[in-house]
C-alpha cells in the first residue's frame, strides 16, 4: 500500500517561493531516490529534479537549476521542494515519485506509477 501526498502548492507571483512536501508512506522510503515531477496543461509529464537515498545527490533539470532545491527527512518520510524565483512556465500539477536507480546512480525515471493527488501550483506575472 504504497501513498504518496503531495502539498505546499499554492497561487504565488511570479519571483516568489514555494515549499512543497511530499509524505511517503507504505514502502521502505529511504531506500529509494525520490523525484518531483511536473505537468503542465496539454504537456507531458517532466521530471524535475530527484535526490539520492540519503539525501547527498540532487539533481535538478536545467530548467529549475539554481532556482529550486529537492531535500528529504527520512526520519519523517517527508520529501521537500523549495521553490524560488517562480516562473510562469514553472506551473503545473506537481507530483512526486520514488526513481529509479541505474548504474549507481538515481535516475529520472519513476519506479512506479503510485502517483499521489498532487499539488497544483500557479504563478501569475
Amino acid at each position: 500500500q504504497v501513498q504518496l501526498v503531495e502539498s505546499g502548492g499554492g497561487s504565488v507571483q511570479a519571483g516568489g517561493s514555494l515549499r512543497l512536501s511530499c509524505a511517503a508512506s507504505g514502502y521502505s522510503y529511504d531506500n529509494y531516490c525520490m523525484g518531483w515531477f511536473r505537468q503542465a496543461p496539454g504537456k507531458e509529464r517532466e521530471g524535475v529534479a530527484h535526490v539520492s537515498p540519503d539525501g547527498t545527490s540532487p539533481i535538478y533539470a536545467d530548467s529549475v537549476k539554481g532556482r529550486f532545491a529537492i531535500s528529504r527527512d527520512n526520519a519523517k518520510n517527508t520529501l521537500y521542494l523549495q521553490m524560488n524565483s517562480l516562473k510562469p512556465e514553472d506551473a503545473g500539477m506537481y507530483y512526486c515519485a520514488p526513481t529509479r536507480k541505474k548504474y549507481g546512480f538515481c535516475s529520472f525515471e519513476p519506479l512506479d506509477n503510485y502517483w499521489g493527488q498532487g499539488t497544483q501550483v500557479a504563478v501569475s506575472s
